[in-house]
């Protein structure tokens, strides 16, 4: 039986035609034969497969295979990959405020470079010794979005948002101490910041942040239409009017 004819599986096979990103299989409280069937389905069909929160005994069911399922404990992310994503020319920063934030950061990071863009991770950077941060923020500019993951107080994806010209998604993850309550208070500082171009995700959603970088570096990778061609080829034409001389001065002297 194959996983759009299983009376409890049915997976999205088009999604990825119609969002230009393909299905992720969550895998918390899914039953063995369930994901068995999706695995095998997925195989037969020599498709590229993300699995989320993937426990280790369910990676060690499903990752024997043709192509192995490769899985990593951190991030509990397991990637079946026949052929590697076109690269998208899009570079994501991955930042997280502490070592405990790492493993939604790992799931982002993961899940952007299994689609197609490259990344650069910055991590255990958060504000309690901003100096971490400020020492990587040349490197942080560069990139064309930010994914910022940060616990407890979640101020971190504000302060990155405020220094840098991208695209910032602030992931609240669930570390931190009572009043914190699980990431809830990581998730309302980043719902009231007042730092522009800031969006965010559910907490503890690497997977929520990475596709949403991947969705916006997709449109970024397309031919501008025509009317922006024109735009950008003005505007460099009148940077380049600036930078030279004025003709119109008198000659020197001894000319």
């Amino acid at each position: 039986m194959s996983a759009d004819h299983s009376d409890e599986v049915r997976l999205d096979y088009s999604r990825e035609r119609r969002k230009g990103v393909g299905e992720v299989v969550y895998c918390s409280g899914k039953s063995d034969e369930q994901l068995s069937l999706i695995a095998s389905d997925i195989r037969s069909r020599r498709m590229n497969m993300a699995f989320s929160r993937l426990s280790t005994e369910q990676a060690e069911l499903i990752a024997p295979g043709d192509p192995p399922m490769s899985y990593n404990p951190v991030s509990k992310l397991g990637l079946i990959e026949f052929t590697p994503a076109p690269r998208l020319g899009a570079t994501v920063a991955v930042i997280s405020a502490g070592s405990s934030d790492v493993p939604a950061a790992l799931e982002a990071a993961e899940i952007v470079q299994f689609l197609g863009c490259d990344t650069q991770k910055f991590f255990d950077v958060g504000v309690a010794g901003l100096h971490r941060l400020l020492d990587s923020l040349p490197e942080i500019r560069d990139a064309d979005i930010a994914i910022v993951a940060a616990g407890m107080d979640g101020a971190l994806p504000t302060v990155v948002a405020g220094l840098v010209p991208c695209l910032v998604i602030g992931l609240p993850t669930s570390v931190g101490y009572g009043i914190a309550s699980g990431g809830a208070v990581a998730l309302n500082t980043m719902l009231s910041s007042c730092s522009p171009g800031m969006v965010v995700v559910n907490i503890d959603n690497g997977i929520g942040a990475g596709l949403a970088a991947v969705v916006a570096a997709k449109k970024m990778s397309r031919p501008a239409c025509p009317a922006v061609i024109i735009a950008r080829a003005a505007e460099r034409k009148l940077k380049y009017a600036e930078e030279l001389p004025d003709i119109r001065e008198e000659p020197p002297d001894d000319l």
